[in-house]
């Protein structure tokens, strides 16, 4: 039988090798039936052009450990959730433009009906099981609609993610498909079931067009800890310019 004391000092080289970061951040973007391939790319580059904004920028720099961690997640049904760009660390603008690089070329591989809960749940154990250790733990969730179709429920999800100590914030896109008679308030959806956490928060993209400013400005938050002026707050991305 190995000693106790023998397994204990075997797991300290793999628990040195954690990187403390500000935050550990899963951006998870749709990539459901409901999202074309334009779309797709138009996503992927706000994301890419929102890390290298220099606002951006200056919030991680200004940050406690000046990084953070992140990750580029589609999702769609349960189980076809797809890692885009896997954990990186950005510190500065050479890590960031070389995030944003990631993204080329990379195909679509996440496909089907919305499984909100499903993607939660694999945001959460991308968290749990990487080889960073953030003041915050944060999974970044975007969408155009509320609905689960498959796999775990949305409540499901958002329990998992809860107890393991990670904030959801919310970005709801409304658009050509967010408007259909009976699909009601996408914000007050996202606020109602999708996001948790100590200051969670919603920000919405009125459509493709203000997505980038959107992104910018709940990254900002994100990285810097800091909220809208309550708990569960909704702010438009046309109102901030």
């Amino acid at each position: 039988m190995i000693p106790a004391f023998a397994v204990m000092f075997a797991l300290l080289p793999a628990l040195a090798i954690a990187q403390d970061v500000e935050v550990e951040l899963v951006l998870m973007a749709d990539a459901s039936g409901s999202i074309d391939a334009a779309e797709i790319e138009f996503q992927r580059q706000g994301y890419a052009t929102a890390l290298q904004d220099r606002e951006v920028l200056r919030a991680i720099a200004n940050s406690a450990y000046g990084r953070i961690a992140v990750t580029y997640v589609e999702w769609a049904a349960a189980g076809a959730e797809d890692i885009v760009v896997p954990w990186r660390i950005v510190d500065g603008p050479e890590s960031a433009a070389a995030f944003a690089a990631e993204f080329a070329g990379k195909p679509r591989r996440a496909f089907g009906r919305n499984s909100i809960g499903s993607a939660l749940m694999f945001g959460t154990q991308l968290i749990e099981t990487n080889d960073y250790d953030g003041w915050r733990k944060v999974i970044d969730f975007s969408g155009d609609s509320a609905n689960n179709w498959n796999g775990p429920s949305i409540a499901e999800g958002r329990a998992a993610a809860l107890e393991a100590g990670i904030t959801i914030n919310g970005l709801p896109i409304l658009c050509r498909f967010c408007s259909r008679p009976g699909a009601g308030d996408l914000e007050q959806l996202y606020a109602d079931r999708i996001i948790g956490g100590r200051g969670a928060f919603v920000i919405t993209a009125d459509g493709m067009e203000s997505l980038a400013d959107a992104i910018r400005r709940k990254l900002i938050l994100e990285i810097g800890g800091t909220m809208p002026a309550k708990d569960y707050a909704s702010i438009r991305a046309t109102n901030l310019k």
